[in-house]
């Protein structure tokens, strides 16, 4: 649910900011109709008796000097709108990758085939930037009696293929995947996790997040909107080792 949390803040801080602003126009909007209605029955008070003798054809003519309240007035709405342009610009970028279809929502990673070449090819799992996420190649039985992992029943598994979270459970570090060990390791505080995103060292309370995965007419799609919490220490459904020395 971390992953719908993050993205329900970020929405309804979006939305708090549009109504304050929205609640601003309609302060500047009220003030503007107020001080024209006061300035129409200042004028509607002043009578041809009131005009200074021969004054009548300085009065006729036309006036173009702003007043200093409207003149106030206009470079606030322009100030504002200017600033709700910028906030529109900024709030459309940061919700962008959900709506091309990026981080999370459902992503098309590419076919299963594409996949692991590129995985076999780089010796090392697939990082899908749009997605966030590590599709990483399972070799193991899927299951661990000890800890009740059902990777397939949880539908995190599919054609030999599994997307895992790229943060560090622990405190949401990036996680990259040393080609030397086999194993991703934070850089931040020292934890650990096989090649399937089972925990095996450091401070991380469980293992890595991990997202859903079907394949859709031999197209990897990866379902980012919602994480699976990563399978709880202990389990171990591939039993690798270290391949070779740590990176961190």
């Amino acid at each position: 649910m971390s992953g719908v949390l993050a993205v329900s803040t970020g929405t309804m801080a979006v939305i708090v900011v549009v109504l304050l602003i929205d609640l601003y126009l309609v302060f500047l909007i009220v003030s503007g109709f107020r001080a024209r209605k006061a300035d129409r029955e200042v004028k509607a008070t002043v009578t041809a008796d009131s005009v200074p003798a021969g004054a009548e054809e300085a009065a006729a003519v036309p006036q173009k000097v702003m007043p200093r309240r409207e003149f106030f007035r206009k470079a606030w709405l322009a100030s504002l709108g200017l600033f709700a342009l910028q906030f529109g610009a900024a709030s459309i970028a940061y919700l962008w990758p959900t709506i091309k279809g990026g981080f999370g929502s459902k992503v098309t990673v590419g076919s299963v085939e594409d996949v692991k070449k590129a995985i076999a090819e780089a010796n090392q799992p697939l990082y899908y930037g749009a997605g966030r996420v590590w599709i990483t190649s399972y070799e193991g039985t899927g299951k661990d009696p000890k800890t009740g992992v059902d990777y397939e029943a949880e539908g995190t598994l599919a054609e030999g293929l599994m997307p895992l979270d790229q943060r560090c459970v622990h405190l949401k570090c990036r996680v990259p995947f040393c080609v030397s060990s086999q194993w991703f390791e934070c850089p931040c505080h020292g934890s650990k996790y096989n090649e399937a995103g089972e925990w095996k060292a450091g401070p991380a309370p469980r293992g890595m997040d991990r997202f859903k995965i079907e394949i859709v007419g031999g197209q990897v799609v990866v379902d980012t909107s919602e994480p699976v919490p990563g399978a709880g220490r202990g389990t171990d459904t591939t039993g690798q080792a270290p391949e070779g020395p740590f990176c961190s």
